[in-house]
């Protein structure tokens, strides 16, 4: 049987505006390529958790249309929602319950699944999050990093083709951390659509295939890692004490933008797009060779790539935590 070729979300036009006129979330167009993992990236309030919640039916969206795993919402959420895992928002049980058993009520509300075996799904979902150990304690005692992990669990219950987590690293020590991502890339590997929305770029940057960046409730960026890191350049930077010279040399070469920058030293600098009119970059040692047949004496050469975090900032106007 082919493989189902829509995505597995796809908005138009989603928005979210509440009743005190601030617009959440203004008009985005997500594309989530089946098997795909997708790093839903943003700042804190930049309307990550309002789209995630629109998307499983969870707020109404004020205009726009959305889909899942090729089905309209919420139209069909009766029997979409059987076939997606999520964590929002941080999990909720009961607090009296043990984690075994509270993963035990929630199992027995799947009406999808047999009843026989909801004693092997809980013990199998606990033990991929690492709470195997702690299964008979009661969710009261657990730290915010177990509470994490039973949330997580309970998303695993059952194989989903979606998964939708929300800050699943919130409240984890580093060690979690790492189990975390070692299991994200395990479920993609294994065929899951996993949707992971975090404010922590070295989270996204590890595990993630696509990307969409949000900004003040819209979409500012959307495609695969790789686009997001050719969308950083490569710049170059030549130090000169004949700036304006080395300028036009590397202007005549085809690269883009290019910049003088005055020191307090004996050279300037001389800043360019390292690439010509079809993105294709720029030889440094043509580049090199241009300047001494010019008579531009090089003091010093060096190719400069942005970091991810260097382009989040140009993109959104935010920093973004790097690390966790």
């Amino acid at each position: 049987m082919p493989a189902d070729p829509s995505p597995a979300i796809a908005t138009r036009g989603l928005t979210k505006r509440f009743r005190s006129g601030q617009v959440a979330v203004d008009g985005i167009d997500l594309m989530v390529p089946r098997g795909c993992v997708y790093g839903f990236l943003g700042p804190n309030g930049s309307g990550k958790t309002t789209t995630i919640r629109m998307l499983l039916g969870l707020v109404s969206a004020t205009e726009g249309e959305h889909e899942l795993l090729g089905e309209s919402m919420p139209a069909h959420a009766a029997s979409v929602l059987p076939r997606v895992g999520a964590l929002v928002e941080g999990p909720a049980f009961h607090p009296y319950l043990s984690g075994r058993a509270n993963l035990m009520r929630l199992d027995a509300g799947d009406r999808s699944v047999a009843a026989a075996g909801a004693g092997r799904r809980v013990d199998e979902a606990l033990e991929r999050v690492g709470l195997a150990a702690a299964a008979g304690k009661r969710y009261r005692n657990y730290s915010l990093g177990m509470r994490q992990r039973l949330g997580l669990a309970g998303a695993l219950l059952r194989p989903r083709d979606l998964l939708v987590l929300d800050e699943p690293t919130n409240g984890l020590d580093p060690q979690g951390t790492r189990e975390v991502r070692t299991l994200v890339r395990e479920l993609g590997a294994e065929g899951s659509t996993v949707f992971l929305s975090s404010h922590l770029l070295s989270e996204i940057e590890q595990v993630s295939t696509h990307v969409g960046v949000m900004s003040h409730g819209r979409l500012v960026f959307q495609g695969t890692l790789t686009a997001l890191r050719q969308a950083a350049g490569v710049r170059v930077r030549v130090e000169t004490t004949r700036p304006d010279e080395a300028a036009a040399v590397m202007r005549a070469l085809g690269t883009g933008t290019t910049a003088v920058h005055a020191t307090s030293g004996v050279t300037s600098s001389v800043v360019a797009d390292l690439s010509d009119g079809d993105g294709t970059p720029v030889d440094t040692a043509q580049l090199v060779e241009q300047l001494v047949k010019a008579g531009v004496p090089v003091h010093e050469v060096v190719v400069e790539r942005p970091d991810l975090e260097d382009l989040f900032v140009e993109l959104t106007g935010e920093g973004f935590d790097v690390d966790q």
